[in-house]
């Protein structure tokens, strides 16, 4: 019996990183952000409040989780 390609893929499995690949992680998000900026401003420039608001409290939600630690 010939087994076709019927595996579903689970995207939200665990997984471990060193530093470094999260650091590429950082750098790709930068980038993409950067790209998205430079060619779609006019669509995102009404939002830029809101968009800077999101950034800050995700932030410090962040910043307030690592200071915490397990």
């Amino acid at each position: 019996m010939k087994r076709g390609y019927t595996e579903s893929m689970n995207i939200f499995k665990s997984t471990r990183f060193n530093w470094w690949q999260l650091g590429i992680l950082k750098w790709a998000t930068m980038f993409f952000g950067i790209a998205i900026g430079s060619l779609w401003p006019e669509v995102f420039a009404p939002y830029a409040y809101v968009l800077v608001v999101i950034a800050i409290v995700a932030g410090i939600y962040l910043g307030l989780v690592w200071l915490k630690g397990k």
